[in-house]
């Protein structure tokens, strides 16, 4: 049997990777305090969240987490050693990545050292 023939339509997004650093070490380590932070900004930067789940290493470990989104994804990993956390933020449709990033970076006090943006996709087939 054939496969069904779908309609045009774009399957594109924004791709931010954002270094943070000079975050408090101890904020770092806090699981439930970065799940709050990045499902505060994912929702302000108009995604819909659909799950979260994140994870402490333990003693001086730092965090690492995912917040899962209609629109794509945002995740987390952190080193509390070096007051480092680095962001990855993918955003479809008329999610906002770049202010997810502006507002997580607002919230962690953290200084952005560096920010790459990747459009991704392709337009409709036909």
């Amino acid at each position: 049997m054939p496969s069904p023939v779908l309609a045009p339509r774009d399957a594109s997004g924004t791709h931010v990777l954002a270094d943070l650093g000079g975050i408090a070490a101890d904020l770092l380590r806090d699981a439930a305090a970065l799940e709050a932070i990045l499902v505060k900004a994912a929702r302000e930067a108009g995604a819909c969240v659909l799950s979260a789940h994140f994870h402490r290493f333990g003693g001086e470990h730092g965090v690492t987490g995912v917040v899962l989104l209609a629109e794509s994804h945002i995740t987390i990993h952190t080193w509390p050693e070096h007051r480092f956390a680095a962001l990855d933020i993918f955003m479809c449709g008329k999610a906002r990545p770049h202010e997810a990033v502006e507002q997580i970076a607002r919230e962690l006090r953290a200084d952005v050292r560096n920010v790459r943006t990747c459009e991704r996709g392709v337009g409709p087939v036909g």
